[in-house]
């Protein structure tokens, strides 16, 4: 497997590893993410795509505000 780290992929890379990794192609009003209150994987992953934070700072900082009971947006 090749890394997905922001060192290690340029940005059109990191687009299209949240796309097939996260998208789901059939837009955002039938996603169950966006009833949990997630919305569009491209602005949660906004700044991984463009080189400001890993996907895993990202990811701690979503389910901690998840787990706190916080809106996710």
């Amino acid at each position: 497997m090749r890394s997905i780290l922001i060192k290690d992929t340029t940005r059109e890379e990191r687009e299209q590893i949240i796309s097939s990794s996260l998208g789901c192609g059939g837009g955002c009003e039938n996603c169950s993410s966006c009833w949990l209150g997630g919305g569009d994987p491209a602005e949660i992953y906004r700044d991984y795509i463009e080189g400001k934070r890993e996907i895993a700072e990202i990811n701690m900082e979503y389910n901690d505000r998840y787990r706190k009971g916080k809106l996710i947006r």
